[in-house]
């Protein structure tokens, strides 16, 4: 297992809901280190950049209006395996599908509100990362 980053991003839902201390601590009990974190207000623009892998697909506007709809917290996240254990810690995309204990399961309302994204590869993972936070933010937390 190699030592790899992916990016959180506490969407609006989350923000909204009150829940970025419990989603946080969750995350952290999973044992990734947090190497950086902060609030953002993403413009609509912005969104559209960051999810512009999905542009053209049926749920793009829904999608990007919704993260630019409030407050978000990207989060780098670092640990070993980091992608695919983080994917298994927030749960499937739609929250009906999600595993019992898992946070989308826990606290998402559908499929467009689901609490929290997370990349799905290692080459995404560092790409996303670096959409929020110059390397130079991005703290070595934990070896």
């Amino acid at each position: 297992m190699a030592h790899e980053r992916t990016l959180a991003i506490l969407k609006p839902d989350c923000v909204r809901k009150d829940l970025i201390g419990e989603v946080l601590r969750r995350i952290q009990e999973a044992g990734f280190s947090v190497c950086a974190l902060k609030m953002v207000n993403m413009t609509k623009a912005e969104a559209e950049g960051f999810y512009a892998v999905h542009e053209g697909k049926p749920f793009f506007d829904e999608l990007t209006d919704f993260m630019s709809s409030g407050p978000c917290v990207p989060v780098v996240l670092e640990k070993d395996n980091a992608i695919a254990d983080f994917r298994e810690l927030i749960g499937a995309t739609n929250p009906e599908e999600a595993d019992d204990g898992t946070i989308r399961s826990d606290f998402a309302d559908s499929i467009g509100e689901n609490i929290v994204h997370g990349s799905d590869s290692v080459e995404n993972g560092l790409k996303e990362a670096g959409y929020f936070f110059p390397e130079h933010e991005i703290v070595a937390n934990k070896a």
